[in-house]
């Protein structure tokens, strides 16, 4: 049981999903507005159509394109005004269909349904797979704009949470007439190099300070290997998939989870100190979830980030680990006991292309991030901001900074900082921002509402 709610204390490492069930067989009959509509996206690409009646008289459209799954819903009455959403890093293994009804089970703390009340259509892609997903992101979303464009879409806006955060700045860039504007929540806005290259730190660090302890990652402890296996044996059904990916996160967070409940005991003794040399060299703040999330992506995800760039992502030979509270004696132990790798130069142009951000925008774009976030740190946002003042498009950006969220965790009545740590109120209140913005040409304050 205690595995159990590990893992689901860890749910922002995952993308829960609905699988979608494809039919071109009709729920209800069509009114001739609708039937045109099927028609219309029949003639984009479009195959397994499926229709379903939404709130106040609109309906869901899901389908496929190329052979990936989307959902769309349409509002009565619908005005050509949308709003797409890119979902964040989901943990290899873990299923890619998103939710069939946006609306009523979208992301974004319910935004999508709220846009949707406003008259906005509403809508969001599976990617080709799991993981680290920037490029399929960015070419499903996109081809889901062009696929609403397609059908009447005027007025189209893109939001993304975490690694769709990333997804919303990498499409303003590459497509700056595609879309009226973007909302980039808790995202890595600026730069995947230095993310993931903070996690595999954290994870090389952690391995050297808890050897022979019984708090070490269990498996591998090759960074550049999987921890544990996060995808299902073959000839898993697609129902027990996430549930096993919830296991094998249960398997790899508890360590650091134990880790920091043994530094509560004792806050000056060698667990502590430990966690504040680990978290420390990631640049994160002292906190539980700060050193489970990132350890837990990078022990998960090492495999995954590797085939996907086309190479190792992460070099530290020669660098010098220097972390706070560890003695002159620590400090050298852990610099001559950690594992050295080096970066595959084809995998450095591959995250330099997805991406690291140019600041080259020519849109009207919305950040929120939390001031201290467990798993993407506010320097991102940093960072983002001198890029595109560098790039001279300072007036196409506009940052909100909020004050950090604490949830509980499993052990002993834990609370870490979250991920996406964002109630509705801001959420909306940025939305509305970026809306009035678009709508007339007046760029909001920095100031959240």
């Amino acid at each position: 049981m205690i595995r159990r709610r590990l893992a689901l204390s860890l749910a922002p490492l995952i993308l829960v999903t609905a699988a979608v069930t494809a039919t071109d067989t009709p729920p209800q009959p069509l009114t001739p507005e609708q039937a045109a509509l099927v028609q219309r996206a029949k003639g984009l690409g479009v195959n397994d159509v499926v229709l379903a009646p939404a709130a106040g008289g609109g309906f869901t459209l899901d389908g496929k394109i190329e052979g990936d799954q989307f959902a769309l819903a349409f509002p009565a009455n619908w005005r050509g005004d949308a709003l797409l959403f890119a979902h964040g890093y989901s943990t290899p293994g873990t299923p890619v269909a998103v939710a069939a009804d946006p609306v009523t089970q979208g992301p974004g703390t319910g935004l999508l349904g709220d846009a949707y009340a406003q008259g906005f259509a509403v809508g969001h892609s599976a990617y080709d797979k799991a993981g680290l997903g920037v490029e399929t992101g960015v070419t499903n979303t996109k081809r889901l704009r062009d696929l609403v464009a397609g059908l009447g879409g005027k007025r189209i806006y893109v939001m993304g949470d975490s690694m769709g955060g990333g997804i919303v700045v990498t499409l303003l860039e590459m497509y700056p007439k595609a879309f009226a504007g973007g909302f980039a929540r808790c995202g890595v806005v600026d730069d995947w190099q230095d993310l993931l290259g903070r996690l595999i730190d954290m994870r090389l660090a952690y391995n050297v300070l808890t050897k022979g302890t019984p708090y070490a990652l269990p498996g591998e402890q090759d960074v550049r290997r999987n921890a544990v296996a996060p995808e299902p044996p073959a000839g898993t059904p697609d129902a027990l998939a996430q549930p096993y990916v919830f296991g094998q996160i249960g398997k790899v967070g508890a360590a650091p989870l134990a880790l920091w409940a043994a530094a509560q005991k004792e806050p000056g003794g060698q667990a502590a100190k430990i966690v504040r040399a680990v978290t420390a060299i990631g640049g994160f703040d002292y906190d539980a979830a700060a050193l489970a999330y990132p350890l837990v992506t990078a022990s998960l995800g090492a495999e995954d980030m590797a085939a996907t760039a086309g190479g190792w992502v992460y070099g530290n030979v020669g660098k010098v680990y220097v972390a706070p509270g560890l003695t002159a004696q620590e400090q050298a132990t852990l610099n001559r006991g950690i594992q050295r790798v080096e970066a595959d130069p084809q995998a450095l142009a591959y995250l330099k292309r997805w991406h690291t951000a140019t600041g080259r925008i020519a849109t009207p774009l919305v950040t929120i991030h939390n001031r201290i976030d467990s798993l993407v740190p506010y320097t991102q946002e940093e960072q983002l901001g001198a890029a595109v003042a560098k790039a001279g498009r300072g007036r196409y950006l506009v940052q909100y900074g909020v004050p950090p969220t604490k949830a509980p965790l499993p052990i002993g009545g834990i609370e870490g900082y979250t991920h996406c740590g964002f109630d509705k109120a801001q959420t909306q209140a940025a939305w509305t921002a970026l809306r009035r913005w678009v709508e007339t040409g007046s760029k909001p304050s920095a100031t959240l509402p």
